[in-house]
């Protein structure tokens, strides 16, 4: 049944890390975000219920550890209803083959992300001249190549309803990648953003080392479309979220967040575009 599910031919273990790497922080009675090295994935759903869905899979070679994480949180033996991704960059799909032949839950994922994660298109070549430090440096050897993951990923529902998360929808947030989601709850504002926005200047190995939070725009290395990028955050600020889970960096909460939102929003082309990069459109700036 699974032998349709492979990796791209240079999935591989990136040595990268953080302090908070390993560790778990509960934003909400049912919202739950656990670092994998320099990337978060989130739960959404009561901890003593099984009612409960996964976002995003962590970096290569992490299914261990995600399940570690959601049978101490949920009970051993635990599974999600569905993994819900915010887009296919290697280091949120580092462990969904592993995930999805040990619990045969379906994988949603925007429309526009399916070549990405069925076999047919490489995502373009991080950019490691792009403004920035260590991390974009080391941003040629991150995997770009598709995923296969057959008919176990489906198109999330085209009326913005999220499976399994009734409360949730889903938000078109493109520009780091095409298809990239966010997910928005209105009833108490709480937002997973996944990279549309970051809280941790993600280019840069100390700041990622040590997880200084700092609104930023989506990780520079590997975002290709400045413009939507922009929309995509103006969209976001517009909910005026009150938390926000991002896809790395520490979660953002109240006034904090607010401010830091619009002033990402007021000042986008000099806090998150880089100021030169083979990506970066000049008409953008």
């Amino acid at each position: 049944m699974n032998n349709d599910l492979s990796y791209g031919d240079d999935y591989k273990y990136i040595p990268a890390t953080s302090i908070e790497s390993g560790t778990g922080k509960e934003i909400l009675p049912d919202l739950y975000s656990h670092t994998v090295q320099i990337v978060n994935i989130s739960l959404v759903g009561h901890p003593n219920t099984n009612e409960f869905v996964l976002v995003d899979a962590g970096m290569p070679h992490s299914a261990n550890e995600i399940i570690s994480v959601i049978e101490e949180r949920f009970g051993a033996g635990s599974q999600p209803k569905a993994i819900i991704l915010t887009h296919g960059h290697f280091d949120h799909v580092g462990a969904i083959i592993e995930l999805v032949q040990r619990w045969s839950v379906p994988v949603y994922a925007h429309e526009l992300e399916m070549p990405f994660l069925t076999g047919k298109t490489s995502y373009p070549e991080p950019d490691p001249t792009v403004e920035g430090g260590m991390i974009s440096k080391m941003s040629p050897m991150f995997p770009i190549n598709p995923i296969n993951l057959g008919d176990h990923v489906k198109p999330l529902p085209e009326d913005g309803s999220v499976p399994h998360l009734p409360g949730f929808r889903w938000i078109h947030t493109p520009g780091h990648s095409p298809g990239h989601v966010s997910l928005f709850r209105e009833e108490d504002k709480a937002l997973i953003a996944g990279d549309a926005f970051v809280t941790v200047k993600q280019e840069y190995l100390y700041k990622v080392l040590t997880q200084e939070q700092e609104i930023s725009g989506p990780p520079r290395y590997l975002t290709t479309d400045w413009p939507a990028a922009r929309e995509s955050v103006k969209k976001l600020e517009a909910l005026k979220p009150s938390v926000a889970i991002t896809g790395h960096g520490l979660p953002m909460t109240g006034g904090l967040l607010t401010d830091s939102l619009r002033k990402l929003v007021e000042e986008f082309d000099r806090i998150a575009i880089p100021a030169h990069g083979k990506y970066v459109d000049k008409s953008s700036k």
